[in-house]
């Protein structure tokens, strides 16, 4: 990683050929634990001011339409916070020249107050970029700590490190943000009046001003809907306490002792599931449950629906709601409504369980209705696993309509993964809110719920295996495609659910550019299938160097997962492999261990032989190597249907293997040896 000074700039694509899409991380730690800040984001014209509200992002205005920004919330550290925005660069318009990121405080808090002023850029991959440490701040109260900006057809990164003593209002006001000031006496938060920005086209103003709802975070203040560079502003609300990751409720992963006199005794759950025998009761079980819950706990509704455009507000969640559509009504399973200073943003959810697919005709008449009756959104959730440039269903768009309607994916893999990010790494605000999350989670791991992820390689899934089994398949056969796409799905749904128990951010890691085409992408990699018979993907775990390499021999029926790590710098041979060795004191026996040498590869063995004879991983030339590969292959399975077969699940099992077993053994040996991308 880059570490750069104020004032200085660097070019992403010349740091990364991924740089497409990064992450912006602001961090900060605080002595007494209770530092906090709220980040904010500004798109800017050529002019250096915003087009619209629409382009001041914060946490009552986090995700872009258009994806380009979406803000991720707060991840505590081991001794501060750290605030995420994900950035799309290739999303964003072609009028906006610059992104700002800035933070601001509240309460007299200054950031003066904070230690370790930092901001990073990474990867779409979570590979660090770029940093800039603020070494200078003071009284200031808000904080513009960088910019993406373009320069012809790249994006740069200017470290800025400007404060201001007048809070977000003055930095606001210096790009456009007119804010009208507090004249009335301080009310209680529920009481506060907030005027409401001009809607979105399409959207529904039915009032200049409204009364902010019991569960607002904070009032905010706006210009009227008539002025055309106009944003909503957070604002100072006086006695407001400090929004900190570290008072949220979390559960304990290991379960209290059960008081049951024996182990065959079942724990009462909230929404039992063995009672459910057909498609259809656990799609409408399966809907009402997960609605409920988003209903009731704030932070799972905004996580799964901050992305599709949906503001901070009032949810309300139905299900098997009556629609008309010509001679005969239509029942979505569900429809959420979001309220917040008088306007209203709907969807209509469409559900499917038990690796049922979705229908494009189904989801094409709710799409229709959804026109017509001014929804914004329509999401489908099933087992499938939503893939960039690979739709789930097919539907036509008609452009002549002037209310537009968005299509969204949500999977069960990630609506588990956001629950469990809630109850076991980030928290919630009350106890009641986590059990309630617990529940669900239980529910959707129960074998009869129906809602497991990912489960099917589609129906290309055992011709293809045969043939490459049998060496009779052509390298253009399109049902290679097939099964190349299923196995990307499977690869996300993996990183889904690590990332879920490990608290971590866990990404497929792409070579290709981001813009690049992906049926061409897919194309590559069914021809090179076809060739040798192996499917093959790479993972990073946010937070850690290394690239976790995963193969599937469709010929010998192995899955192999490995990882290169470099070896440290001036350090002799031989002690730096009994080092190695030491850190992978707890790692399974069967562990291929090889050395790296340049040009080519060196001695290898399990770890088993290695152990007593460590000196067996040297070259015989003498040759210092220059890293260590690591592998574990494991069966992949027999079973040939298309369902959730031996292969899906020995591919899941050998990664949760592998990274439990080796690579969370290998920080100190990474520290020493060195990043490297």
């Amino acid at each position: 990683m880059q570490e750069i000074s104020k004032g200085a700039n660097v070019s992403l694509t010349a740091l990364s050929e991924d740089a497409g899409a990064v992450v912006v991380s602001l961090g900060w730690t605080s002595a007494t634990g209770e530092g906090d800040a709220d980040v904010s984001v500004l798109l800017l014209d050529e002019n250096g001011k915003i087009r619209s509200e629409n382009d001041f992002y914060f946490y009552n205005h986090p995700a872009a339409a258009d994806g380009s920004v979406q803000l991720l919330g707060k991840t505590p550290t081991s001794n501060g916070d750290e605030d995420r925005i994900s950035v799309d660069l290739t999303a964003v318009p072609e009028d906006v020249a610059r992104i700002v990121v800035a933070a601001s405080q509240y309460g007299g808090a200054r950031f003066g107050d904070l230690d370790d002023l930092r901001m990073t850029v990474a990867d779409r991959s979570g590979e660090p970029l770029v940093g800039y440490s603020i070494e200078d701040a003071g009284v200031e109260t808000a904080f513009i700590f960088g910019e993406l900006y373009r320069r012809g057809e790249e994006w740069k990164f200017r470290a800025v490190g400007q404060g201001y003593e007048t809070g977000l209002a003055g930095l606001a006001t210096d790009f456009g943000i007119e804010v009208l000031e507090d004249t009335e006496p301080t009310a209680a938060p529920e009481a506060a009046t907030t005027a409401v920005p001009a809607p979105p086209e399409g959207g529904d103003a039915t009032a200049a001003t409204a009364t902010a709802p019991e569960d607002t975070t904070a009032s905010t203040t706006a210009t009227t809907a008539t002025t055309t560079a106009s944003a909503t502003v957070p604002a100072q609300t006086r006695g407001r306490a400090p929004r900190t990751t570290k008072k949220k409720v979390t559960l304990p992963k290991v379960a209290k002792k059960s008081l049951a006199e024996n182990d065959s005794w079942r724990t009462a759950r909230l929404f039992p599931v063995p009672s459910l025998k057909s498609d259809k009761e656990r799609e409408v079980r399966a809907t009402s449950v997960l609605l409920s819950v988003m209903a009731e706990v704030p932070e799972l509704g905004r996580r799964l629906t901050a992305g599709f455009g949906a503001p901070a507000g009032r949810m309300q969640t139905f299900t098997e709601v009556p629609l008309p559509h010509g001679d005969t009504p239509r029942r979505p399973d569900g429809v959420i409504r979001v309220e917040r200073a008088g306007k209203l943003w709907t969807a209509l959810v469409e559900t499917k369980t038990h690796g049922n697919p979705l229908k494009d005709e189904q989801v094409q008449q709710y799409m229709d209705i959804a026109a017509r009756r001014g929804y914004e959104a329509v999401i489908t959730l099933s087992n499938d696993v939503a893939l960039d440039g690979s739709p789930v269903v097919d539907v036509k768009i008609d452009g002549r309509r002037k209310h537009k309607v968005s299509l969204w994916h949500l999977s069960w893999a990630e609506v588990a993964h956001q629950a469990q990010m809630l109850i076991r790494h980030e928290g919630v605000g009350n106890a009641a809110h986590a059990w309630l999350l617990q529940e669900l989670l239980e529910y959707l791991q129960h074998e009869n719920s129906g809602c497991h992820g990912f489960q099917n390689m589609g129906p290309a899934w055992v011709p293809v295996r045969k043939g490459i089994e049998d060496e009779t398949i052509s390298p253009d056969d399109a049902r290679a495609v097939d099964v190349v796409e299923s196995w990307e799905r499977l690869i996300r749904q993996v990183c889904l659910r690590l990332g879920g128990e490990l608290g971590q951010k866990a990404l497929p890691v792409q070579r290709t550019r981001r813009d690049s085409d992906p049926r061409a992408r897919r194309v590559a990699a069914a021809s090179t299938l076809c060739a040798d018979g192996r499917l093959s993907a790479e993972l990073r775990v946010d937070g850690t160097s290394s690239v976790i390499a995963v193969t599937a021999d469709l010929r010998t029926g192995k899955v192999r997962t490995s990882v290169d790590i470099p070896a440290p710098e001036g350090s002799y041979p031989l002690a730096m492999v009994k080092r190695l060795l030491r850190a992978l004191a707890e790692a399974p026996a069967d562990l291929h261990v090889q050395s790296l040498v340049e040009g080519g590869n060196g001695p290898r063995g399990t770890l088993e032989r290695l152990r007593p004879e460590p000196g067996d991983l040297l070259p015989k030339d003498g040759a210092a190597p220059t890293g260590f590969r690591l592998s574990l292959i494991k069966g992949m399975g027999s079973t040939r249907g298309n369902t959730e077969s031996g292969f899906i699940r020995g591919v899941d099992a050998a990664v949760d293997r592998f990274y439990h077993g080796v690579v969370a053994h290998l920080g100190a040996v990474e520290a020493r040896g060195g990043r490297r991308g």
